[in-house]
């Protein structure tokens, strides 16, 4: 078979935006907000999710506790890469535990957020930019992941990740920072993410092969 002639980077709008070699669309990846329309998810430009068996919703099949309308929300960066069988549990999940009981009565009852079985705070999860969430990782309620981690397979991340770590395990753990403070401060200030997207695919080889001189001569 002749190789496939080079294509345009695809628009962030295309919902399937992975070509296999026989020029069928890849349905099991999405860039993520064509994929999404949910009021309390917010994801930025290029940020892809696979799954080995599409789902119809994917906002559910990432998010099932995040209902529109809920007192949180899920935020996104851009040029996150989401694995399968990644579950982000946002606050409405959560029970109240800091009493005798955790038990959530008001479900049962009225559904009233104000009964005092039900907590009161409610954190939006925010995942940085170009953050790479491996199989079956778990985010919970009310973290933060700062732009450039890594999150392993199977890790139960909570709390604050500073950008550029290399969380795993269950709980999560910080294995070690990516690269040094004076480089990551470095990228902080570059935001390759925001450039556009013509410009990043020139610079493709300065950004995967982490060569910081040609990035800031950029």
């Amino acid at each position: 078979m002749p190789p496939l002639p080079p294509r345009a980077f695809p628009d962030p709008s295309t919902l399937h935006p992975v070509i296999l070699p026989n020029g069928t669309v890849h349905k099991g990846t999405v860039f993520l907000a064509a994929a999404v329309d949910h009021p309390n998810i917010d994801v930025g430009d290029y940020t892809y999710a696979s799954a080995h068996q599409p789902p119809a919703d994917w906002a559910f099949h990432l998010a099932p506790y995040l209902y529109p309308g809920a007192p949180e929300r899920l935020i996104i960066g851009k040029f996150c890469q989401i694995a399968d069988g990644v579950t982000f549990i946002t606050a409405s999940a959560n029970h109240r535990y800091d009493g005798f009981s955790s038990f959530p009565f008001s479900v049962f009852l009225d559904m009233d957020r104000n009964r005092p079985s039900m907590p009161q705070t409610f954190a939006d999860t925010v995942i940085g930019h170009d953050v790479w969430l491996g199989q079956g990782a778990t985010v919970l309620p009310g973290t933060t992941i700062g732009s450039g981690c890594l999150i392993g397979a199977k890790a139960v991340v909570g709390g604050t990740i500073p950008p550029y770590s290399i969380v795993t395990g269950n709980p999560g753990h910080i294995l070690r920072r990516r690269f040094d403070d004076a480089t990551i401060d470095a990228l902080m200030q570059i935001n390759w993410w925001d450039w556009p997207i013509d410009r990043i695919v020139e610079r493709e080889a300065a950004i995967c092969g982490a060569d910081l001189t040609a990035l800031e001569a950029s």
